[in-house]
């Protein structure tokens, strides 16, 4: 008979094998945020490799656009329009796990299923829950990636991809204050209405509004009558939304991690990625036998980033909290 080490690590593999599509799903489809990107096809995974990951940018109009009659002399001079944000990759580590007290009390072929099950469950839910949690973040813990909170600044201000928006303010993200009591509907309308214009450039507009739970609330009481600004199509993939213009609007109480300022996300999402590398995605390694302890462990990683290649059309509205 195989020894339970070996019988429990093979159930892991060919649990997590069968399942590998259910935790890259389930840490999709417990976001709402990684919902949209995912639908629009911004979740990539053809950054393979490299010490950064890098995204092209237009950072400036083509400067020889010219007016001109007859003989005038055209300009043909170069003119330098793109460049690239540079993002540094970040990795997560989960673990699947067993002594060898749990293997032998659980060597029966049930017992270790139930056990690999359950410890499937817990790492799709870990994965779920902390990723959320990161997609909002600064990345100001070790290791996290830069999210949200990172991406678009309450000022505009920072470094992000490798671009100091103070010295190209091209690069500056959009936001907006709430200079009144943002408990009324009129206030916190007057904001989204000023941030929306900011965050539209023709055809460019926010398609998602993330927000905390106090100015979700405003908003929703101020349109409770109104069930046209129900919006099905995120009703119809899990999740509560309402549509302001043509936007989503989400809660999600994760968005103000970090913080405690009440705030929105204006989004256009096409200009946002996940990236992650082919390899790490929520990806099994071979089984670990650890020296000193008597234990096997199967390891589960991930690798990428948050980025945008647009940061002049994301904005925010917060408080003054």
């Amino acid at each position: 008979m195989a020894s339970a080490n070996a019988t429990f690590t093979e159930m892991v593999t060919t649990t997590f094998r069968h399942h590998k599509r259910k935790v890259v799903d389930n840490v999709t489809k417990h976001n709402g945020l990684l919902t949209v990107m995912k639908e629009r096809g911004n979740i990539k995974t053809d950054a393979s490799g490299g010490f950064e990951i890098a995204i092209p940018l237009s950072q400036a109009e083509n400067a020889t656009y010219q007016r001109f009659s007859g003989y005038d002399t055209l300009n043909i001079g170069a003119s330098d329009v793109l460049s690239a944000a540079k993002y540094d990759w970040r990795q997560v580590a989960l673990h699947v796990t067993a002594s060898g007290r749990e293997l032998k009390m659980n060597n029966s072929e049930e017992r270790l299923i139930n056990l690999v099950k359950a410890r499937m469950d817990v790492a799709m839910a870990t994965a779920a829950n902390n990723m959320s949690v990161d997609l909002y973040s600064d990345g100001a813990l070790p290791n996290q990636i830069g999210g949200l909170a990172h991406l678009i600044t309450a000022d505009g201000t920072g470094t992000v991809g490798g671009i100091v928006s103070g010295t190209y303010t091209f690069w500056k993200n959009k936001f907006t204050e709430i200079l009144t009591d943002a408990t009324v509907f009129a206030n916190v309308k007057v904001a989204m209405n000023k941030q929306w214009l900011a965050t539209t450039r023709g055809n460019d507009k926010p398609d998602l509004i993330v927000s905390t739970h106090d100015l979700y609330s405003v908003y929703e009481g101020g349109l409770q009558d109104l069930q046209r600004y129900g919006d099905a199509k995120m009703g119809h993939l899990g999740f509560s939304a309402l549509k302001y213009k043509s936007a989503s609007m989400l809660f999600d109480d994760n968005t103000n991690y970090g913080t405690t300022s009440e705030l929105q996300y204006f989004l256009n999402t096409k200009d946002l990625y996940l990236m992650e590398h082919p390899e790490a995605r929520w990806t099994e390694d071979d089984e670990k036998t650890p020296i000193n302890q008597d234990a096997v462990v199967v390891p589960i990683y991930w690798m990428g980033q948050l980025c945008t290649s647009n940061r002049s059309l994301q904005g925010r509205v917060h408080d003054l909290a």
